[in-house]
């Protein structure tokens, strides 16, 4: 486990928030578990491992496949995520425009490596393979937002009072 991940706390489970997801949004069909998950995830901005089996055991599916399906699919995290996620594109039209730079740089801002999130969980330093927007590169992602012929100062910019909150 990284050094930024160890120094954070992690949350407390709300079983009754969990309850909510399981039960009442998804009236706890098996059939509905990869939704369950993606709620847990937006709720905790990962998969915590108690949860997980608080899931497994409310719908009566091993947590052996739970697990798979979370590794399996890259959109789950088992690691604590940031409040805010960087994604930058490094496709090979991203990383003809200068996105490799932009990597180095925001790491080194940020204090992290890439897929490493601050110790204070603001935020999560993430390279991605392909946005599916090469005409518009580099494109950068905060938090869900693209951000099409991206510069190293229009993400600080957008960076700077998330890290002054």
């Amino acid at each position: 486990m990284s050094e930024s991940v160890m120094c954070c706390q992690q949350p407390e489970i709300d079983f009754v928030v969990l309850d909510r997801i399981i039960q009442e949004e998804y009236g706890g069909r098996r059939e509905a578990m990869i939704m369950m998950m993606q709620a847990i995830q937006r709720q905790y901005r990962y998969l915590p491992e108690e949860a997980l089996i608080y899931l497994s055991q409310s719908i009566g599916v091993p947590l052996t496949k739970i697990y798979e399906v979370a590794t399996f699919y890259a959109s789950f995290s088992l690691i604590p995520k940031g409040k805010h996620i960087l994604h930058i594109c490094t496709g090979t039209a991203c990383h003809l425009m200068g996105s490799g730079g932009m990597v180095e740089h925001f790491a080194k801002k940020l204090g992290i490596e890439p897929g490493g999130t601050t110790p204070d969980m603001k935020v999560t330093l993430e390279t991605v393979n392909c946005l599916g927007a090469c005409a518009m590169a580099p494109v950068v992602v905060l938090d869900e937002t693209y951000h099409p012929q991206s510069t190293v100062g229009l993400i600080n910019e957008l960076l700077d009072p998330i890290l002054a909150e």
